[in-house]
């Protein structure tokens, strides 16, 4: 599998390049005000597949009590540890178990079901990050061949995860994704092309704190979905709920901020630059994502890290051309950040490699943005003096 995975990231890396580009040029632009509300919205997908994630480990629940006597090892046994570790003592549950009609109709909830949510999951969180930065390139992704592709490139990840970890529900599961991966992009497609909002996050250090913020909150429930239901573990929801609860408030409360935020009158060059960079590195990283995400664990981890810091500095480069900015002041702001980012990685080191990377990637981005707008500032201060 290591080969394939890696011909993936590599073959996605390049076609992210080629096309990524070019969407982002041509992205729709908004034509009034920076915020309208869509017919549905990515985030309400996502919350909606969600549910469903949470439904399938509550009937997953009641299928092996009733059905396996609440022991999970006949499909525990294929997998790695950390899957299955089940609320089958939670007495509201087996009260549900006991009532329930035919257990043995909930078989599906075995891998199945969730092998179909998986992809939506990942997608509308995707797309959902890109409308709260530019709704017009969310729209120019979504019927660009970015998605599709996308679709195809994130199935045949998982499918090849899905075979190195190979069980009787594996065939079962593969055929499942491939459906996903045929009609997850229509639907996506569909959203978008219904969607009028012109949101965007504005060239400001409260507007790109505000995205950054929401970003992380965002980040931080897709990692306890994944952590408890992705990987049947219900029997640890009381226990990340807390996390779960903060980061439901904080994004609440920065979604409502920043409908509220004003367009700065003449943006500071290097805050430009960000808000460039941020667009094309969501473009950019959009296709290899997950290809790079799992080449770390299951291809050559140098491979992965090469394609990922390629996309950076394509980033860079392609965001130079757009907005001219000091080559210090950036230097000064990147600099910095890179430092935030691996004190950061050293200090949570020990924990799970994505709450890692997540918090690793909002210190660079909180560093960046607040030097960014310092240099920004001074420099305004300079001009006028």
């Amino acid at each position: 599998m290591n080969v394939f995975i890696d011909a993936l990231v590599v073959l996605s890396a390049v076609v992210a390049l080629t096309l990524a580009p070019r969407v982002v040029a041509r992205r729709p632009r908004p034509s009034g005000g920076r915020t309208a509300r869509p017919a549905l919205s990515p985030l309400v997908v996502l919350a909606v597949v969600t549910g469903l994630v949470y439904v399938n480990q509550v009937l997953f629940t009641v299928y092996v009590l009733r059905v396996h006597g609440g022991d999970p090892s006949f499909v525990a046994r294929y997998l790695p540890e950390g899957w299955f570790d089940l609320a089958s003592g939670s007495p509201v549950l087996r009260g549900l178990a006991d009532g329930f009609p035919a257990p043995g109709l909930l078989a599906p909830s075995v891998l199945r079901v969730q092998a179909f949510l998986e992809l939506p999951f990942v997608l509308s969180a995707f797309a959902t990050v890109v409308r709260w930065l530019d709704a017009g390139l969310y729209r120019g992704i979504a019927r660009s061949a970015l998605l599709p592709l996308a679709s195809v490139s994130y199935t045949v990840v998982f499918c090849l995860v899905e075979w190195d970890l190979r069980n009787p529900y594996t065939f079962d599961d593969i055929v499942v994704r491939g459906v996903s991966a045929v009609l997850t992009p229509f639907l996506l497609r569909w959203l978008a092309a219904r969607d009028t909002g012109v949101s965007r996050t504005p060239a400001s250090v409260p507007g790109l704190l505000v995205f950054i913020g929401s970003l992380g909150a965002l980040g931080a429930l897709v990692l306890v979905v994944y952590d408890t239901a992705l990987l049947y573990n219900l029997g640890r929801v009381a226990e990340r709920l807390p996390v779960a609860a903060v980061a439901v408030v904080a994004l609440a409360g920065l979604r409502r901020a920043a409908a509220r935020l004003p367009e700065p009158a003449a943006p500071g060059r290097t805050l430009a630059f960000v808000l460039h960079a941020l667009r094309h590195w969501l473009a950019l990283f959009f296709l290899p994502a997950l290809a790079i995400r799992y080449g770390v664990m299951f291809g050559t981890p140098r491979l992965a890290g090469a394609a990922g810091l390629l996309v950076g500095v394509t980033t860079l480069a392609l965001s130079w051309r757009q907005a001219a900015v000091d080559t210090r002041r950036l230097g000064l702001a990147v600099l910095t950040a890179t430092g935030a980012a691996c004190a950061t990685a050293w200090a949570i080191s020990a924990s799970y490699y994505e709450v890692t990377l997540l918090s690793a990637v909002a210190a660079f981005l909180l560093t960046v943005v607040l030097v960014a707008g310092l240099v920004d500032a001074r420099a305004t201060r300079q001009v006028c003096g």
